[in-house]
């Protein structure tokens, strides 16, 4: 028997400061278009909360090969949000997940067709990340009110991840 998704009840738990943060890898596809993002996201979403029976996606922030940022757990991007990511290290950090698998041996893009946009320490200049997609989330109202258009899909010459 599949388990229900649970609704998000819990309010957002806050921690007083971030000082740490963990990068992450979805293990999902790497040959996705940028458009299919938000329904990847959402997929990861329902296991998290339905497989799982947590109350909402675990990472803080999701970012997609075309370096478009979303927010993963409710609570606001500009505060101390307590994720579910890092087992043991939750509090006072925060989790960013790249959409993908980026372990030994596995083929992954060679760049994105999107430049990243400036985030230097102390800079005011810091990517607005996209709410991510939630029950009732429409594609055809949130992401073309919040997203510009999809980069064309990066070219397919693969690269293949090594241990750093």
């Amino acid at each position: 028997m599949a388990r229900r998704r649970r609704p998000r009840t819990a309010a957002p738990r806050y921690d007083d400061e971030v000082v740490a943060v963990f990068i992450h890898h979805t293990d999902s596809p790497n040959g996705y278009d940028c458009a299919d993002a938000p329904g990847i996201i959402r997929t990861l979403y329902e296991g998290q909360t339905g497989a799982r029976d947590w109350d909402d996606l675990g990472y803080n922030f999701v970012v997609d090969r075309c370096g478009t940022v979303y927010e993963g757990r409710a609570g606001g991007t500009d505060r101390p949000v307590t994720g579910a990511h890092t087992q043991g290290f939750n509090h006072r950090s925060t989790g960013i997940a790249a959409l993908g698998t980026f372990t030994e041996g596995v083929d992954v893009p060679r760049r994105c067709c999107a430049p990243s946009p400036p985030w230097p320490p102390g800079s005011s200049a810091r990517p607005t990340p996209t709410r991510a997609p939630t029950p009732g989330w429409s594609p055809a109202t949130t992401a073309a009110a919040t997203r510009p258009a999809p980069p064309p899909r990066c070219p397919s010459s693969p690269a293949t991840a090594t241990p750093t």
